[in-house]
């Protein structure tokens, strides 16, 4: 069993629980539509070229670029209409020197042509004549076969999450629908003898159940499939048997509360008799969320989350969210890519990582972050945020001004 409060810092948590979890997820297949904010199970390659010909991208005539070559208002290019593009028919005929077909956006260039010429720069002698008032070079408003995707190429890669414009472009390659890994099965489990469901009257010294609910909607916000085992007392034996069913029901373990040195605190030691490896560490050196219980059980990863809802929720960002989402801790980076400026001095204690509440806002072109103050068990404190900031290891605090990194808490 690992050492109480050896604390790990999250990188070190991250590598050592990647190191135990199995490889490969079940897949299914989904229809297109279904399939947005999903993980594709496989590389997705391009049959056909798209697009699948020359096309225009303005409305106008399509030309050989070299009949307008030094055309101008004072002295235009006379071109000869010989022929019109229909939407959706294939230009029949050949566009020869000399000539010009109409074009609507999205029409196929007629074999021949090499440019399109905006309507705007053109005048029309008759029905059979146009004077060209400006030049093109070969390809000048044109999208040519291939151009967008080729055939043949990678267009998204195993593991990629699908976002509104992959849809569009699995659609372009002619796909209704994709592999997707399977949604992981998440097991949730709240702790404590002083922890009773939500429709209950708390007595005193008891408190609704708010971890299993907000855990709940950061697993299915995360791509999960998450499942509520209830409320286990803080007994052994009970704590054992709902998670030795969650551990078969599921592929991913969440207990909250129970992780810290109380004597009546059992959750570490019934994750370490469970199986091998069991506990691989027991805190994080970050705040809030310090008291951390890290484990793998024959391949499947449990986390003992702190009880205060603030903790978990943090930590729940910073472990699980990468492992719903990517399958792995990608690269083992923390997604924090908002860059703003902190509205106010925060402290900080050198040798842990603190993660803030922040309201981000727009200043001008900056992005600021307005601290979130309140205690880890204040779950109001993460209603009113919308990112989370951190301060790094290294610094002692940060003063209004500086700059920090930030992740944008969706909902």
């Amino acid at each position: 069993m690992a050492e109480l409060f050896q604390a790990r810092t999250v990188r070190e948590a991250r590598e050592l629980l990647g190191t135990h979890l199995k490889g490969g997820c079940s897949v299914e297949w989904v229809p297109l539509l279904e399939a947005l904010g999903r993980r594709l199970a496989q590389d997705v390659t391009a049959a056909d070229a798209v697009p699948g010909f020359d096309r225009s991208t303005v409305d106008g005539f399509a030309v050989r670029a070299r009949d307008t070559f030094g055309a101008s208002e004072s002295l235009p290019a006379y071109l000869d209409v010989t022929g019109e593009v229909l939407m959706g028919r294939e230009a029949a005929g050949h566009l020869g020197t000399g000539q010009a077909w109409r074009i609507p956006t999205g029409g196929m260039l007629p074999p021949g042509a090499d440019a399109v010429v905006m309507v705007e720069y053109t005048e029309e002698l008759d029905d059979r004549t146009i004077g060209v008032t400006r030049p093109v070079a070969p390809g000048d408003h044109v999208v040519r076969a291939g151009e967008d995707i080729a055939p043949g190429a990678k267009v998204l890669p195993a593991g990629h999450v699908l976002r509104p414009q992959d849809l569009g472009l699995l659609s372009a390659v002619g796909l209704t629908g994709v592999p997707v890994t399977a949604p992981v099965r998440v097991g949730i489990i709240s702790t404590g003898d002083e922890v009773v469901e939500p429709h209950c009257r708390p007595a005193p010294g008891q408190v609704r159940d708010i971890n299993s609910y907000a855990l709940y909607g950061q697993a299915a916000a995360a791509g999960a499939r998450p499942r509520l085992y209830g409320i286990v007392r803080d007994n052994f034996e009970l704590l054992l048997a709902r998670l030795r069913q969650a551990l078969e029901e599921c592929d991913l373990v969440l207990l909250s509360g129970g992780s810290s040195v109380g004597v009546r605190d059992v959750a570490a030691k019934v994750l370490d008799s469970l199986g091998s490896p069991g506990v691989l560490f027991h805190g994080i050196s970050i705040k809030p969320g310090k008291p951390t219980v890290g484990a793998v059980v024959d391949g499947k990863p449990v986390f003992g989350l702190p009880g205060h809802p603030v903790s978990a929720m943090v930590v729940f960002e910073l472990l699980v969210t990468p492992l719903l989402k990517y399958g792995s801790y990608v690269d083992n980076q923390l997604e924090f890519p908002v860059r703003a400026r902190l509205a106010r001095n925060m402290r900080s204690a050198a040798g842990r990582e603190d993660y803030i509440r922040v309201r981000l806002r727009r200043e001008g072109a900056e992005i600021v972050a307005d601290p979130v103050l309140g205690k880890s068990g204040l779950i109001s404190t993460m209603t009113r945020a919308n990112g989370l900031a951190v301060i790094p290891a290294e610094k002692e605090g940060v003063e209004v001004g500086e700059y920090i990194w930030c992740q944008v808490l969706k909902g």
